[in-house]
């Protein structure tokens, strides 16, 4: 395999120091989807290149090259990996799979637990109020979501500000932006270059659920205050959460307004107009993950075209002319 085949453990680097700006200059409904698509395809090509590298560990054993019907002589002097970097590359695989199938675990069984939790809210609306002092509010994820204000933030918020609030919480259960961050952190989870853009992801969705509720409020300046004004009630009285809203809040990190990312950028983000598409920075992101997969791909091409000529040697009459 060729240099090409170490472009997919770099690029992620490059994704992470991006992602904060453009999830500062794209529209957040854009931006969530292209940093959490983008999290996914470069989680899968470095996690198929560490793969590809430990396979060329793998084939240098006798016993697999025996029977693969390889020739050790010609793997050994054709394949540039050295024997360290594919060790390596097997420990990075293994410790990365164990930690991405942990947090799968934890994450698919919070949000079974949430989607029960819904199921179980009182009435049948998609709004819940629920008699607790402390200020808080946040989306189940379920089928359907359940929208959880606490009787302290409705205290805390004017008539106006609720109805932010609740096209907030609104826009969160009807996009189901618990999705892309949990998709968003397992990517990271595979590979922890990637803990920026899953935040970035974070950040975005909470900026998507923000344009839904000033779009839907009409007023901008009203959006921007109902949300200092529900962070501010929050940090007054932190919300006591139990069970699966508790967990749900490290899975989804999306839920309350509390814990949505940097309110300031926020706010400051609502006083403005409302970000353009910037098709230049859709495309760059797009080349970086294309050229992210087709590393991937040519190194498995790379590695399939060395077995298949260490194959012929191994059977043929002559193997040390080969």
């Amino acid at each position: 395999m060729h240099l090409v085949v170490y472009l997919p453990l770099l690029l992620p680097v490059v994704a992470a120091a991006a992602a904060r700006p453009l999830a500062d200059r794209l529209p957040p409904a854009s931006a969530t989807w292209l940093l959490a698509a983008s999290a996914i395809a470069l989680a899968g090509a470095s996690s198929a290149v560490l793969g590809l590298l430990a396979l060329t560990a793998l084939v240098r054993i006798p016993l697999a090259a025996a029977i693969g019907h390889w020739s050790l002589h010609v793997v050994s002097s054709n394949d540039p990996t050295s024997l360290p970097v594919a060790l390596a590359a097997c420990v990075l695989l293994a410790v990365a799979g164990g930690i991405a199938c942990r947090a799968l675990w934890r994450r698919g069984s919070a949000l079974i637990a949430a989607g029960r939790q819904a199921r179980r809210l009182p009435g049948t609306g998609k709004v819940v109020i629920t008699d607790d002092e402390a200020a808080d509010a946040y989306t189940l994820p379920g089928w359907p979501c359940r929208i959880v204000v606490t009787s302290g933030m409705m205290r805390a918020l004017s008539q106006p500000e609720r109805r932010v609030l609740l096209a907030h919480e609104r826009a969160h259960a009807a996009w189901f932006h618990y999705l892309f961050t949990t998709a968003a952190r397992l990517a990271a989870a595979a590979n922890p270059l990637l803990r920026p853009v899953a935040s970035a992801v974070g950040y975005t969705v909470e900026r998507w659920a923000d344009e839904r509720a000033a779009a839907i409020t009409g007023d901008r300046p009203l959006a921007a205050r109902a949300i200092a004004r529900a962070a501010l009630a929050t940090t007054a009285a932190p919300p006591r959460r139990s069970g699966p809203a508790a967990v749900l809040g490290a899975v989804t990190r999306a839920p309350s307004m509390r814990g949505a990312g940097p309110v300031p950028r926020r706010v400051a983000a609502l006083m403005g107009p409302p970000p353009r598409p910037r098709l230049l920075l859709l495309a760059a992101v797009v080349l970086l993950v294309a050229v992210s997969g087709v590393s991937a791909l040519e190194a498995a091409r790379d590695l399939h075209a060395l077995l298949e000529y260490a194959r012929a040697a191994s059977t043929s009459p002559h193997p040390s002319g080969t």
